[in-house]
């Protein structure tokens, strides 16, 4: 390899790098997310407790998920294992997706979410 594409492959190294510290530096803050939303989260899980009877909110989350804003919640039900997890739009307050989720999926999301952070 000569000296000149030694040099630009450095370069290239030098960009992708720089690029990818800026696009960790542009996470959005909670206090940065909840100035967008119209829905507040007392609202929000209002409606995530509707699609689960007798529901109970294990945890909540303001997020920015596939370029939407949503409240997320995980909700267990008595006597059961599984979690249901409800998202809400933080701007319409409409649910836009519910599904279950066992306790092998819950661990899975916990590690992805880790190995992120």
């Amino acid at each position: 390899m000569t000296s000149m594409s030694r040099f630009a492959v450095l370069i290239l190294c030098a960009t992708l790098v720089g690029a990818g510290a800026s696009a960790s530096a542009v996470r959005e803050t909670p206090a940065q997310l909840l100035k967008e939303t119209a829905i507040t989260e007392r609202q929000a899980t209002a409606a995530a407790l509707a699609k689960v009877p007798h529901g109970l909110v294990k945890s909540s989350e303001l997020e920015r998920e596939h370029g939407r804003l949503i409240w997320s919640f995980d909700i267990a039900t008595p006597a059961s294992t599984v979690i249901t997890e409800v998202n809400v739009d933080a701007k319409t307050g409409k649910v836009v997706a519910v599904h279950k989720e066992t306790p092998a999926d819950e661990r899975k999301e916990a590690l992805a979410d880790k190995t992120l952070k």
